[in-house]
């Protein structure tokens, strides 16, 4: 099995390696790991990526090419980076601690903990940039995908985009997290075959090219693919060839008993092409035959081409999908910060208010009114809701307040891993597509909009705001 112990920031083997020394191996720790703003100035995210996260930190061992590795490292004074004392922990490393997580498909917000890490201080730092490298892409394209879906007005999309991905393994991983958000299908086939998600394609323009005539290539295609033949129609010229050429077939098709499945668009007025290819269709009585289109789509794009009357059946979403592309996008910025010490919750101050933490181990309470998500709450973890009303204090503007009552709520934060040990049993790629679905259709249409989207409430309880308050006013720099 190839190793991915090394897949790791330097700095924490530097620190773990430090720990060790100076003799704070056995000290304890909480990590929390969020996000600080919507991804693409939306107003929500679709959680991603627990369960390749949690399974490569359970299953982390260095490996004896690996420690070799870090044995060859050196200082700039030529000593050896890492002493014996420390490779040879490494090579009996194993993640013991506990891990609580949000289940993949729900919607999230910011500043509260996707993942909860309780461990030892050295296996917890450890754990911190592999938990970070799949949570935060996959949030993101979940994130992505689901915008897409809603701005299609949850029409058929299929994830176009593994020759623009970010390398292979962003390839894959785009797969599975767009198949989460929204996407139904992927062009890429390993993505397919690995997630069991329906693997979809047409042809290329240099198909057409390849023959004498579009016709000729049309008819080539279709006899290849006779149950499943969308045909490419923008070789040339959509309006005047593509689409009547691709009526020709159609037609041709129906005498042998089969049906054309689509025609594709990739390039130009994609609202007016689609207008009109709809018309000539319908009018040849192949009003079955779906239309696809394509062309650097993203939820705008698809948004707009929809205010427009466009008649597109699927969308066909590549580089803006899989890169994360986009106002707002690129990375989610997800970070993960100690919020407790040997039993002692702890806080990190910043100039920036929305940089500091917040401390303690905590739970995540999200409540609800008339069937709508109404705000989430962190609370301590020992803390008990009860009453005619729960204060919800946003730490960053304490004026903001909301009350809410106790018992419309849920708990967010699963138990996933304890003493290093698997407790939780993932559900398939398609239980969590429908859990997303299912949480959008709880979130308000406010927070869904692409434009202005409003703000969703997430604050502190009283309690915990209070003992925030309290350590910042103890605490010195």
């Amino acid at each position: 099995m190839v190793s991915n112990a090394l897949l790791i920031d330097l700095y924490e083997l530097t620190m773990a390696a430090a720990f060790l020394e100076q003799g704070r191996g056995s000290d304890t720790a909480t990590f929390d790991l969020y996000f600080r703003h919507n991804p693409f100035r939306g107003g929500y995210a679709i959680a991603a990526g627990l369960e390749d996260a949690v399974r490569a930190l359970v299953d982390l061992r260095f490996t004896p090419d690996d420690t070799a590795y870090l044995a060859s490292l050196r200082s700039p004074n030529g000593a050896a980076l890492f002493r014996p004392e420390f490779l040879r922990y490494l090579s009996g490393f194993r993640f013991r601690g506990t891990v609580r997580g949000i289940p993949e498909g729900t919607v999230v917000f910011p500043r509260e903990p996707l993942l909860q890490v309780r461990g030892n201080l050295v296996e917890c730092q450890i754990a911190e940039t592999i938990l970070l490298c799949h949570i935060n892409f996959q949030t993101l394209i979940a994130t992505k995908a689901a915008r897409i879906w809603e701005a299609a007005n949850h029409g058929a999309v299929i994830e176009f985009g593994l020759r623009r991905a970010q390398g292979p393994d962003g390839a894959m991983s785009a797969s599975r997290a767009s198949f989460i958000g929204g996407a139904s299908a992927t062009s890429n086939v390993r993505g397919a075959e690995r997630y069991g998600i329906s693997p979809k394609g047409t042809h290329a323009h240099s198909f057409v090219q390849a023959f004498e005539s579009e016709l000729e290539a049309f008819r080539a295609f279709a006899r290849s693919f006779t149950d499943d033949c969308v045909l490419l129609v923008d070789t040339y010229d959509v309006l005047r060839s593509g689409v009547p050429n691709a009526i020709t077939v159609g037609k041709e098709l129906e005498k042998s008993g089969h049906r054309l499945a689509g025609i594709r668009i990739d390039s130009g007025d994609l609202a007016f092409l689609s207008q009109h290819a709809r018309s000539l269709l319908d009018a040849a009585g192949l009003g079955y035959v779906r239309i696809v289109v394509s062309n650097d789509l993203d939820e705008y794009v698809i948004s707009n081409i929809i205010s427009e009357g466009g008649r597109i059946d699927v969308w066909g979403v590549g580089t803006n999908l899989v890169t994360g592309a986009g106002e707002g996008g690129g990375a989610l910025g997800g970070v993960y910060k100690m919020v407790e010490h040997n039993g002692r919750p702890k806080i990190k101050l910043s100039g920036n208010p929305e940089k500091m933490t917040n401390p303690g181990v905590k739970r995540v309470h999200r409540f609800f009114s008339n069937g709508w998500m109404e705000a989430d709450a962190l609370a301590d973890d020992s803390e008990v809701l009860s009453g005619d009303g729960v204060l919800i204090i946003d730490p960053n503007n304490p004026l903001r307040r909301k009350k809410v009552a106790p018992s419309l709520r849920v708990e967010l934060l699963e138990d996933i891993v304890r003493g290093g040990r698997l407790t939780y049993e993932f559900p398939s790629l398609a239980c969590i597509r429908q859990r997303r679905t299912e949480e959008l259709a709880r979130l308000h249409e406010s927070y869904r909009r692409l434009h202005n989207p409003h703000e969703y409430k997430v604050g502190l309880t009283h309690t915990l705001w209070q003992q925030k308050e309290q350590m910042l006013n103890e605490e010195t720099v």
